[in-house]
């Protein structure tokens, strides 16, 4: 049997094992499942190898914003930041973000906004995010030539959307938002898509769109 002078991974787990198996309680049952004890009995080690990484339940939860932080926020603006010849691809990067998780956790954002709602140290976290991704989404316009209002303005727009669909647990196939997709770029840009650009876009993300309107959507539009 190991002994805190011999330590064994396979015995205490690991700091990235503690953090995974806290996001998914945090995902499943909130913040008030995320205790030392459930996470112990989830990794299958002693409750006392958890001191090894934090110094206490606080840490863990401060940990776990740390890791939101770099996985929501810092991608997003990494993706305002990505080369792009126009405003379209540039909106188009940034609407990877909604499609590929790797890049923006819908499922985390909508966990860590409700327990926003029962801390306000959180909650500040959550404004201070919600500004700076604003504001890298409004250098992007700018950069591409907006007045800075408008920018701002179309920034928002994008951005409180997006918000608006996580808050509201919104689900939608694949096939309906990249239908969506041209018309909600010319509303958030006032430029049309052209098609070398869709296309590279619905690549990235593996989809291959129809070639024929099907009767009976609510939707009909070929790209």
């Amino acid at each position: 049997m190991p002994t805190a002078d011999t330590p064994d991974t396979k015995w205490k787990g690991s700091r990235e094992a503690w953090l995974d198996a806290a996001f998914a309680l945090l995902l499943e049952s909130g913040v008030d499942s995320v205790r030392i004890l459930p996470l112990a009995k989830r990794l299958n080690v002693s409750r006392t190898s958890f001191y090894w990484f934090f110094k206490d339940r606080e840490a863990l939860l401060e940990a776990l914003i740390d890791r939101w932080r770099e996985k929501n926020t810092q991608c997003l603006i990494r993706q305002t930041e990505a080369y792009a010849d126009s405003i379209v691809e540039a909106i188009l990067n940034v609407f990877d973000c909604w499609l590929d998780p790797d890049l923006f956790d819908s499922q985390l954002e909508f966990a860590i906004r409700s327990w926003a709602l029962q801390s306000d140290q959180v909650a500040r976290e959550v404004d201070a995010a919600d500004e700076k991704r604003i504001e890298a989404l409004t250098r992007m316009f700018v950069q591409h030539g907006y007045e800075a209002l408008a920018a701002n303005v179309r920034g928002r727009t994008i951005y409180l959307t997006q918000i608006g669909y996580i808050s509201m647990n919104t689900q939608e196939a694949l096939e309906v938002r990249m239908r969506r997709m041209p018309a909600y770029v010319e509303i958030f840009t006032g430029q049309a898509p052209q098609r070398h650009e869709l296309q590279r876009f619905h690549a990235r993300h593996g989809y291959v769109p129809e070639k024929a309107v099907r009767q009976g959507d609510d939707i009909h539009q070929e790209v």
